[in-house]
């Protein structure tokens, strides 16, 4: 479904092996939350693919897990920014902002999606799902 969604709006994405249970069980594990079953299906699909620009529009398994923590956990990030622990990123825009689903009482309570400017830690708004966040940045990438 996700590829051939996905080759549908960009036929120049590359995709990868589908991430298999057990690595998400491991990532769910590592990150103490649910993940999302849109972005479960996805990862059981293809574990991350970009588009023919190099932009990662969704991360592979384990680039999800290493990028949260460290952005949890980097005591630089502590002094810059709002606290990390109510975003579950799991994508880029290759500008250096990131994707993420909203956290909240340690669950990911809706499919909207938003986006981290890094510039100036803007949460913004950006779409109501996976599927629609694909749809627009296929269509006509985010501005930067």
């Amino acid at each position: 479904m996700w590829r051939e969604l996905i080759h549908k709006l960009n036929a120049e994405c590359t995709f990868f092996a589908p991430a298999s249970h057990e690595q998400l069980a491991q990532l769910e594990n590592a990150l103490k939350i649910p993940i999302p079953d849109e972005l479960k299906s996805l990862l059981l699909e293809t574990n991350g693919f970009y588009e023919d620009t190099g932009v990662w529009l969704i991360w592979p398994v384990n680039r999800i897990e290493d990028v949260n923590l460290d952005f949890r956990d980097d005591p630089d990030f502590k002094k810059l920014y709002m606290p990390f622990h109510t975003l579950l990123f799991f994508g880029d825009l290759g500008n250096g902002d990131q994707l993420a689903f909203p956290i909240l009482d340690g669950l990911i309570r809706s499919s909207d999606i938003y986006t981290w400017n890094h510039e100036n830690d803007d949460r913004e708004w950006a779409a109501f799902s996976i599927q629609d966040y694909l749809k627009r940045f296929l269509k006509a990438p985010f501005k930067s």
